[in-house]
């Protein structure tokens, strides 16, 4: 009965309204990378960075797409948009992209995880791993430890990982996370991924405190784009009266990483949350049905442990925080 007015458009339009929203603060001089951000929610998102002054810089696989993103950003914000092409599912190609972000940049502000689609059919990658696995858990896992000392440069700065309120449906199960071709459901496979994220937003905001980088996830909604007609076609035909506009499913992420949390909680007199799961500006329970139960104490750490496994990358440790981890 909360769901539909909460996830649908009607939701964002009361919450706006009823709690006085304000524009986000500006972020001249901040430098973005955002993954996804060639259509839909990071396309917006991206969009409305810009226009508050970051420099933004695009991850995406498609170059047409991509020319497409980087001309629509700098005509609406007026700035330079870089853009590589880099398959997130691909662990090499990641630490490739790191490498060359750092040459380029001595810091970075916001780090932003959007890549994502769900696949009804079981794909793997080259090296044998499932393919929403690759892309939605690995392939960040990978990108934020390649490029945490830039982010500990810019203290403080900010991970935004754009989760879906699909992960509600799942508990985390690291033992079951990846699945097989046999028992494979796409719908399913999507759901747990996301709820890895929210989990391992948590674990880099415990992982990178020390450093003065907070990390946050979030759902945008039910938004109308071309990644839910795609791959949810049926619940976009039926719920396509109600669902979000692409900007208003950006809208929490670029309030989260262009610093909104702490305005806000400077303005109470607060302290600026570290972590959290966020929804239409505002920190949520991120889990609703008791079969999903709360987070154990070490999933976190266990999936850090286990994207390093996977990968060979293992997650950086600030100074001064090396003893508060495994």
């Amino acid at each position: 009965m909360t769901v539909v007015p909460s996830f649908s458009r009607v939701g964002i339009a009361l919450r706006r309204r009823l709690e006085v929203w304000r524009e986000p603060p500006p972020m001249d001089g901040q430098v973005v990378v955002l993954t996804g951000g060639t259509s839909g929610i990071g396309l917006a998102a991206a969009t409305a960075m810009a226009r508050l002054g970051a420099t933004v810089h695009l991850v995406g696989r498609d170059p047409e797409r991509a020319r497409r993103a980087r001309s629509a950003v700098e005509a609406a914000g007026g700035a330079t948009v870089h853009v590589d092409l880099v398959d997130l599912a691909d662990c090499d190609a990641v630490v490739g992209l790191g490498r060359s972000l750092a040459e380029r940049y001595d810091r970075i502000n916001a780090l932003v995880h959007n890549a994502g689609s769900l696949s009804r059919a079981y794909k793997a990658t080259p090296a044998g791993v499932e393919l929403t696995v690759a892309t939605q858990v690995l392939g960040p896992y990978v990108l934020t430890a390649t490029l945490a000392p830039l982010l500990w440069k810019s203290s403080p700065a900010t991970i935004v990982t754009v989760s879906s309120g699909g992960m509600y449906t799942q508990r985390f199960d690291l033992e079951h996370l990846e699945m097989g071709a046999v028992d494979y459901d796409g719908v399913v496979a999507y759901a747990r991924c996301k709820r890895a994220e929210v989990i391992l937003a948590d674990a880099w905001a415990r992982r990178f405190g020390a450093a003065g980088v907070v990390s946050y996830a979030m759902h945008p909604g039910w938004v109308n784009t071309p990644g839910l007609k795609a791959g949810l076609p049926r619940f976009e035909a039926f719920w396509r009266p109600l669902l979000r506009s692409p900007d208003q499913g950006a809208d929490t992420v670029v309030w989260l990483a262009s610093g909104g949390p702490a305005s806000k909680a400077g303005a109470l007199g607060l302290e600026t949350p570290s972590s959290g799961f966020f929804h239409d500006r505002a920190r949520r329970r991120d889990h609703r049905f008791p079969v999903t139960r709360p987070t154990r104490p070490g999933d976190g750490e266990a999936l850090l442990a286990w994207c390093a496994a996977r990968t060979g990358i293992v997650t950086p440790v600030p100074a001064g925080a090396a003893g508060q981890h495994g």
